[in-house]
């Protein structure tokens, strides 16, 4: 009996064995995820020191960046007469004075307090005359619309304001209780919420329709057209008789 026994208590050594070595290999797999969550925070900024911008690139592209205001004067920006802005920091050093942050290098997105930046990239959309600020990520089909402009013209030296929409703020990086030079477009709002209330609110936009129904409204349509002269009045031919 005693032979029976114990290569069934080697072997069940041997499993617990192997458990724990799986446990203690997932353990060290979450720890770093868990500090890595944890390793940023972030607090809000003076939102009138920073300026949301749209550069126009090549014909038809467009670019997103972010200025800062660090001294008074001089103006690191200036707003035209025709509604874009005039980037002037490109007409001095303005070394100390104003800071730009131009790409991912230098914002990124943080919802819900945890930062999206490894995940969810952020462009511009034009749309007519209106640019649209949007974050995506390439295994969402939803996008988050996190900022609107409006466009008056293209310029190559004018750039489109952008205003945050609501629920979303800049907000600076820190490390512990140093702040950092990169700053997030957040949103205090969990993703997961975040994301079906925008699905929702598209869902709601594509459900409107004409009460008249497709074909009632189509046919709405071509009455209208024929009101107002674009196209010839078909007649009814009667026969003539005498």
């Amino acid at each position: 009996m005693q032979r029976t026994y114990l290569p069934w208590l080697a072997l069940t050594a041997l499993a617990a064995s192997a458990t724990v070595s799986t446990m203690v290999g997932a353990t060290a797999t979450l720890l770093p995820q868990a500090l890595a969550a944890d390793l940023f925070s972030s607090q809000p900024v003076d939102k009138a020191r920073f300026a949301v911008l749209a550069k126009p690139v090549g014909r038809s592209d467009w670019n997103l960046l972010v200025l800062e205001q660090l001294a008074p004067l001089p103006h690191c920006w200036e707003s035209r007469a025709d509604g874009l802005v005039d980037p002037a920091l490109n007409r001095f050093d303005y070394t100390g004075i104003c800071s730009r942050y131009l790409d991912s290098n230098g914002y990124s997105l943080r919802v819900g307090q945890n930062d999206l930046g490894g995940s969810y990239r952020l462009r511009l959309q034009q749309q007519g005359n209106s640019l649209q600020l949007l974050a995506m990520n390439p295994n969402e089909s939803t996008e988050l619309l996190v900022g609107k402009g409006r466009l008056s013209r293209r310029d190559r030296d004018g750039f489109v304001a952008l205003q945050l929409e609501p629920g979303w703020e800049l907000q600076r990086r820190l490390y512990g209780q140093q702040a950092l030079s990169h700053l997030y477009f957040a949103n205090a709002t969990p993703l997961a919420r975040l994301l079906a209330s925008t699905a929702q609110s598209a869902g709601s936009s594509a459900g409107l329709a004409s009460p008249l129904g497709p074909a009632q409204g189509s046919l709405a349509g071509s009455q209208a057209r024929r009101t107002v002269g674009e196209g010839p009045i078909a007649l009814q031919v009667i026969p003539f008789k005498e």
